[in-house]
């Protein structure tokens, strides 16, 4: 009988290289007892489907790397932590150095200085020479190869002093990568600890502190004036000014009553408030956005594709030179033998990849983390570069460029209906649409004490309005394209549409198929950031600003001008937005449409880059949309622009600067310049710097 696979999601501890986790990957992915094996390096996440146990599946793994995998999700207490463990790098780097600086200090002392650099070797080379001889043995001939050929080659030759620098050098470099990789990787997982482990939830009259894990849909909880929110609910009563900085990266605090959402690891900042639970806590937004994060994080970006490319051909290219550079002289220009392998053995030292290796994703990481933090989530590698890219930016209007609140100016009465009346049966017909324009209808209505009813048949008439059934009358509501198709004429009323959307107003025409009855006006607010946001992307490079909108051609004329875009391309369809988005990408190469997920959908996944707005509010933005502002804050978007202009040139840099440092070293071997210390040193030097380098993007803002 079969065993039922099961799927396993595990943390990775001393996880290092990327190389590393590709051959674990491989490696696991042969065992009979897996079926599917998936190695996230950015996140240190390993997920599994199969049938095999922890304790095999941990064994298996020692076998390549000394990695300790703990499941997601198990309370650190279960967890047993020795201090060598976690240390063990840090202390055999100490050893090896204690041991080589002693060894150096008694030369005098032959025997006695051999033995101590011998410890030294020992210490900082046991765990890349047991790696290195492994991999041989699998004609993988990866850096740990290298290593280990350089200093037991050093050693076969005399150079005991050579080979215990090359084997200290070595070790404090992979425990500085280490290091940083994990300051990188810790960005997005101190995302995990911002919402509460526990909350307050009320059963039987009873406040009873629970695991978040053992709340459940419809649970009620308590927040308390100071606590952080638990999980993602409904408030139900209280109101409260809500911190959601952890979400959306922005400051300000937000007002919220009852019927308003609230989200996991925001901080109640006044009155309690009861929440009904409406989310499992692996389904929160927080939740949702530390998973997007950890698979954008392990996308491969344009250029990291590259440096695997030139990486996969010139570690055995390097080989191939050296073993020319150490046989060559000797046997044809009667060159000394030992000299020449020591050159070679420099050679394999600093020809080591792991700079180049290193210099794309710690910079990925680095920045996507940053966005994180910022409100901003980027869903790749890719898509950060792209970002860094972009020429030109379009806009929808309505949402984005506008806060979406639109409200009614005018109500104009054409025929023997008054303006109670005509409000009245728009909003009969507009209470059973979505869209903006028909909530600002049913709003007014409202507010002037009117309660229609609901029209008896409804349909929405895609980007031109919608029609419907009272008392037996069937009305229609919608632009004036609308009723050009419906009447073949409404020059009687345009010189008071002209008139209207002048004033950037939109107008809405409300009448029968026989007669126009009256308009409606409606007037969006620009959004308090837009204007700067636009004023900043120009600063950021971008040339050109568009906005595209459904709207008539004044209104968006009137809306343009007001927030500085560069053009505007107004009465467009769905299909029209998706055409003219072809068409910029034409003339501009890069561009981004900024939407709201829904509506521009089209034109979004057209788009060089889809950028969503308030991704906290809606799960369709936040999986749809290439880049999802987290709050509707376009001041976001130039952040956007510059952080991916950074990645860019910090990749370039760390790419550029690995090469020139492996080439000039390569240089040196043929004078006989370069020495096995300088040449781990040229190695550790560079892979330290572009590390660093990458990481400063973390502080990007």
């Amino acid at each position: 009988m079969e065993k039922a696979l099961n799927k396993s999601v595990y943390r990775l501890q001393g996880l290092t290289c990327a190389h590393c986790a590709s051959k674990i990957e491989a490696h696991l992915q042969a065992l009979p007892d897996i079926k599917e094996a998936n190695l996230n390096f950015a996140a240190a996440k390993l997920t599994i489907v199969g049938t095999i146990s922890q304790e095999e599946l941990q064994k298996e793994m020692k076998k390549i790397e000394n990695v300790t995998i703990r499941p997601i999700g198990a309370p650190e207490a279960d967890v047993r932590k020795s201090f060598w463990e976690p240390n063990r790098k840090s202390i055999t780097t100490g050893v090896s150095l204690l041991a080589l600086l002693i060894g150096f200090t008694v030369a005098a002392n032959d025997m006695l200085s051999k033995t101590f650099l011998l410890i030294s070797i020992a210490a900082g080379g046991y765990s890349v020479a047991m790696k290195g001889v492994r991999n041989l043995f699998r004609l993988n001939f990866d850096m740990n190869v290298l290593m280990t050929i350089a200093i037991v080659g050093a050693l076969l030759i005399g150079e005991w002093r050579e080979a215990a620098v090359v084997a200290f050098l070595f070790s404090i470099s992979e425990t500085l990568e280490s290091y940083s990789m994990e300051k990188a990787r810790h960005s997005i997982r101190s995302l995990m600890d911002i919402a509460p482990k526990e909350a307050t939830v009320l059963r039987h009259g009873q406040e009873i502190r629970t695991p978040v894990e053992e709340l459940a849909v419809g649970d009620v909880i308590l927040v308390r004036p100071g606590e952080k929110i638990a999980i993602d609910g409904e408030i139900i009563d209280g109101t409260s000014s809500i911190n959601e900085a952890a979400i959306t990266g922005e400051s300000m605090s937000v007002d919220k009553t009852v019927g308003d959402r609230v989200y996991a690891g925001t901080l109640n900042q006044q009155g309690a408030i009861r929440v009904r639970v409406t989310k499992l806590v692996e389904d929160t937004t927080i939740a949702k956005i530390i998973h997007l994060v950890e698979e954008a994080q392990n996308e491969r970006a344009p250029a990291q594709a590259f440096v695997d490319k030139f990486a996969k051909y010139y570690t055995p290219s390097v080989m191939a030179l050296s073993v020319l550079i150490a046989s060559v002289p000797p046997l044809f220009f009667g060159g000394n033998w030992s000299r020449w392998i020591y050159e070679a053995l420099a050679l394999l030292v600093v020809a080591c990849p792991c700079a180049l290796v290193v210099s794309t994703p710690v910079a990925i990481v680095s920045a996507i983390g940053a966005a994180a933090k910022n409100g901003v989530l980027i869903k790749g590698g890719i898509f950060l570069e792209e970002a860094g890219k972009l020429k030109a930016i379009a806009f929808d209007k309505t949402g984005t460029i506008t806060k979406g609140e639109p409200a009614v100016t005018d109500i104009v009465a054409l025929g023997d209906k008054s303006q109670t009346e005509i409000l009245e049966i728009a909003a009969g017909i507009e209470r059973l649409s979505e869209h903006p324009l028909a909530k600002a209808i049913v709003k007014k209505a409202e507010a002037e004490g009117q309660s229609p009813k609901a029209a008896e048949e409804f349909s929405a008439i895609t980007g031109k309005g919608a029609w419907g059934t009272i008392e037996g009358e069937t009305y229609y509501i919608g632009n004036p394209r609308l009723f050009e198709e419906l009447h073949g004429d409404v020059s009687a009323v345009r010189a008071t549409i002209s008139s209207l959307q002048d004033q950037g107003k939109t107008v809405m025409i409300l009448g029968t198929k026989k007669e126009i009855i009256g308009l409606l006006a409606v007037a969006d607010q620009v959004r308090e950031q837009t204007v700067q946001a636009i004023r900043d992307l120009k600063k950021s490079g971008i040339d050109k600003t568009i906005m595209l909108t459904g709207d008539n051609n004044k209104t968006a004329a009137a809306i343009a001008k007001q927030v500085g875009v560069d053009e505007f391309h107004g009465e467009l369809l769905p299909d029209n937005k998706l055409e003219k988005m072809k068409q910029l990408r034409e003339q501009y190469g890069k561009v981004a449409m900024v939407g709201d997920g829904i509506n521009d959908a089209p034109a979004l996944a057209s788009a060089t880059v889809g950028i969503a707005m308030g991704g906290a509010g809606t799960d369709t933005a936040l999986e749809t949309a290439d880049i999802a502002l987290m709050a509707d804050d376009l001041s976001k978007l130039p952040y956007t622009v510059r952080l991916g202009r950074n990645a860019i040139r910090v990749i370039k840099q760390n790419i550029a600067f690995a090469l020139v440092t492996k080439l000039l070293a390569v240089l040196l071997v043929f004078p006989g310049w370069l020495t096995l210390w300088l040449a781990i040193l040229a190695d550790m030097g560079a892979t330290i710097l572009v590390t660093l380098n990458g990481i400063r993007l973390l502080k990007s803002e």
